[in-house]
């Protein structure tokens, strides 16, 4: 048997159209892998929001007086939350304000955002009251696309 030379003849311009297609498939497969694979759980989506480090507080009127909540966050985190001029008249009227502020405060500073936190039934209304001030405050610190918030 002999053995026969096979010739093969590529046009330039065909090679050109199929190496450009191959790369744009390419492309585009990595694009939608990017853009469709989950990026890990929510505690570590949490830790890259950025905030302006400080002190912010939000005020919540209790009847006749107004409580100061405080949130105090570095540039990556929420470093603690507490309640500003209690007095003991608004200590008295609302007894249960301390307690859910401490629970909620830790599952915060925990988990650090303020979804699905859990509160007890019993002073619910309470909780939402402190959690919507926690809110307000970490909007504050919120670090905007286009510049600081204030």
């Amino acid at each position: 048997m002999s053995a026969k030379t096979k010739i093969v003849v590529l046009h330039m311009k065909e090679l050109i159209y199929t190496l450009i297609f191959a790369g744009l498939g390419i492309l585009l497969v990595v694009l939608l892998l990017f853009m469709f694979l989950p990026r890990g759980n929510k505690g570590a989506a949490a830790e890259t929001m950025n905030y302006v480090a400080g002190v912010y507080s939000s005020s919540v009127l209790l009847g006749s007086r107004s409580v100061d909540v405080q949130v105090i966050v570095d540039e990556n985190r929420i470093q603690s939350i507490s309640i500003e001029d209690l007095d003991e008249t608004v200590t008295t009227m609302y007894p249960l304000m301390e307690p859910a502020l401490e629970s909620i405060a830790e599952q915060v500073v925990r988990t650090q955002s303020t979804e699905g936190i859990t509160y007890n039934t019993d002073n619910q209304y309470t909780s939402i009251v402190l959690l919507n001030a926690i809110e307000n405050a970490l909007a504050k610190a919120a670090v905007a696309e286009a510049g600081v918030e204030e």
